[in-house]
């Protein structure tokens, strides 16, 4: 049974699912709202224009207000969907900040950094230049390493299995982190991760935590990856699914951990 807290969600959807669901937790997203603007809490706005009539502080009389919007959770749990297609409706920016981390990961592994050692991490890190285009094709943005698109790249397995050991550093993290935390200054971001909510934007006016039976994780990822090596097998997907979950919310710095104000969603159908 759902708690109060809690909703279902289905990436696989049209469209307007994420309008939809946000529509219908109006009453609980009000919480953590904190800005005003011309629709007034409990107003159904009539404007001809308003994408959001039935959830006031999403409407589009209203979007000089921007907000922080952050969903946490686990691997393949549908994140990135979500926040791309909230990103969408909203006119707002979508910020991946596991690509970031992903991205990193690539470099150390083509430069044969041995991450085990602060020295060689610090050195790294300073030829380190993550940045986001726009991609005006798909609408979409994509990740650069010092000016290379790597977007595809980064999804590799080999990249996968490393990156959790990669993202734990506290040097890394904290490298990443800043970044992250300028990107959301002028607000009007959507930006999925795994410590968002708790600790890149611990004040963010929306925080959603998203989960998923882990078997339906599991032939997500697979089907992912499937298109781009049909020799990968289930079963390393789900070790690596497995591997990641324990050092996601296992490590020293920044766990994996749902904020206590966070909407969480359950994405497994």
């Amino acid at each position: 049974m759902l708690t109060e807290n809690q909703v279902t969600y289905s990436s696989e959807s049209t469209l307007s699912s994420p309008t939809t669901l946000l529509r219908r937790r109006a009453s609980l997203l009000d919480r953590f709202l904190v800005f005003t603007g011309c629709c007034p809490p409990g107003y159904t706005c009539t404007s001809l224009h308003c994408g959001f009539p039935l959830f006031p502080h999403f409407c589009n009389c209203n979007m000089d207000n921007k907000i922080i919007i952050t969903i946490d959770g686990w691997s393949s749990c549908g994140k990135s969907t979500l926040a791309k297609q909230l990103a969408r409706e909203l006119g707002y920016v979508y910020i991946d900040s596991g690509a970031m981390y992903r991205s990193i990961t690539l470099y150390f592994l083509r430069n044969h950094v041995d991450w085990t050692h602060p020295e060689a991490v610090h050195e790294a890190l300073a030829h380190v230049i993550l940045e986001f285009h726009a991609n005006h094709k798909n609408g979409q943005s994509e990740m650069f390493l010092n000016g290379e698109n790597v977007e595809y790249v980064i999804r590799d397995l080999v990249v996968a299995e490393k990156v959790s050991e990669v993202a734990a550093i506290r040097e890394v993290r904290e490298f990443a982190v800043k970044q992250q935390q300028e990107m959301g200054k002028k607000k009007g971001i959507v930006m999925d991760g795994r410590d968002i909510g708790t600790v890149v934007f611990p004040d963010a006016e929306l925080k959603i935590f998203m989960t998923a039976d882990n078997a339906i994780r599991v032939q997500r990822r697979f089907k992912e990856l499937y298109e781009k090596n049909p020799n990968v097998t289930i079963e390393e997907v789900r070790a690596n699914l497995e591997m990641r979950d324990y050092i996601d919310s296992h490590r020293e710095v920044s766990p994996l951990r749902q904020a206590e104000d966070a909407l969480v969603l359950d994405n497994s159908h």
